[in-house]
Formats: structure tokens, sequence, C-alpha cells
């Protein structure tokens, strides 16, 4: 197997894990669960696809959960 094909695998096997630790979260509201996708370091599509809304909402979800931290 080439190098590249074994660090595809791995990064997608690291990013399975990721989320399936955070299933945990399940009881959390949207925001809340945006936030902790975010705190693993996924991007904004890939938490969009696991939670079925927009990138959009995700941005404005994250924003807002920032904004409310700083006050």
């Amino acid at each position: 197997m080439a190098k590249n094909t074994e660090e595809k695998i791995l990064y997608t096997l690291e990013q399975i894990l990721k989320v399936l630790s955070l299933q945990v979260g399940s009881d959390k509201s949207l925001t809340e669960r945006v936030v902790l996708l975010k705190s693993i370091g996924l991007d904004n599509k890939t938490i969009a696809l696991i939670l079925r809304t927009t990138e959009l909402s995700v941005r404005v979800l994250a924003s807002q959960s920032k904004s409310k931290n700083n006050r």
C-alpha cells in the first residue's frame, strides 16, 4: 500500500474515532454539539454532514457560541 493511501486511512480512522467518542454528546443541543465537534478539530463541512445541517448553520452557531463565551 502506498504511504499516501496509508496516511489517508489513518486520518479517516482518527476522524471516526473522534466522532464516535462524541456520541456521548447526543443529548446536547445543536449548538453544544457544534462546539464539541469544533473542539476536536473537525471542519464546518464535516460537522454539517454529521449533524445533518448546512455549513452556514454551523458557522453561525459556532460564532454565536464564541460571542456568548466572550461576554
